[in-house]
């Protein structure tokens, strides 16, 4: 796509901003209210995250009017798993910025680029991440996992982590470049470097965007968010526990499902 000032990037986040878990619908309707669900991922066979029906015919006209960029922390295989309803997008961030997705591919000089600010910017992964482990209790550690090389995460029995974890883990990672998130039932290590809103400025600067509208939930969206012209964010997840907010975001009244699908009229009333 050449460079227009009539193009419009919209880079949003997926789990529990654009798709929901069964767990985090939301659904506080009377049960014969609630709305009909589109199931856009199966993991193992089951189904595992959801759209309701408005949403999907919503997603479709994003697609077709604009440049819509998912932009999430899961890893490329995680992310394959989603079928979105509408056009398959041409450009999608994975892994918190680390992989620019062209085609489906990764972009290999993104990624190089990515790598070269991890190795300059910031103390390695395996350090953070023995540092993290061996600080975790078996008590309420049920995963720790690494993804796509570039960041670690646990996950955990949030009802027995210990109060001050997360912020003692925090300013330790501070120091070496890293910050530290609890999102649901994950706690993140990622780098500083490792943000979406870099990848999401570098598709808005190859498609010529006239502008970019943005979405997300999590501490993780909050660099997103200030990449972008205009953003939105649920009233839910860790930026609205913390009451977080900017000149250009939009804090909407939504909660759970309902909340994708209030994110979605808005961009589509800024197109």
């Amino acid at each position: 796509m050449g460079a227009s000032a009539g193009v419009s990037v919209v880079a949003s986040d997926l789990d529990r901003t654009l798709i929901y878990s069964a767990g985090a619908l939301g659904l506080t309707m009377p049960d014969a209210q609630a709305p009909r669900l589109l199931c856009v991922e199966v993991y193992e066979s089951k189904p595992l995250s959801y759209v309701t029906q408005d949403a999907a015919g919503l997603l479709a006209e994003l697609g077709r009017r604009s440049v819509f960029v998912p932009t999430t922390t899961r890893t490329r295989e995680q992310y394959g798993r989603i079928r979105l309803p509408g056009p398959v997008p041409k450009y999608a961030i994975t892994a918190n910025g680390g992989h620019l997705l062209v085609d489906g591919v990764s972009d290999p000089d993104w990624r190089a680029a990515v790598g070269e600010r991890l190795e300059h910017e910031c103390a390695p992964l395996a350090e953070v991440r023995e540092r993290m482990v061996a600080a975790a209790d078996p008590q309420w550690l049920l995963k720790e996992r690494v993804a796509e090389d570039l960041f670690a995460y646990l996950v955990v029995d949030r009802a027995r982590l210990p109060e001050g974890w997360v912020k003692e883990l925090g300013a330790w990672a501070e120091e070496l470049g890293w910050s530290v998130s609890l999102q649901g039932r994950k706690v993140y290590a990622v780098p500083k470097p490792l943000t979406k809103g870099a990848a999401v400025r570098e598709v808005a600067r190859r498609v010529g965007a006239g502008r970019v509208l943005g979405a997300g939930d999590s501490l993780l969206d909050a660099d997103l968010l200030g990449a972008v012209d205009l953003g939105w964010r649920p009233d839910h997840g860790e930026l609205a526990d913390l009451g977080w907010t900017a000149p250009h975001v939009t804090p909407l009244p939504d909660r759970g499902v309902l909340a994708g699908e209030s994110i979605l009229r808005a961009f589509l009333n800024e197109l």
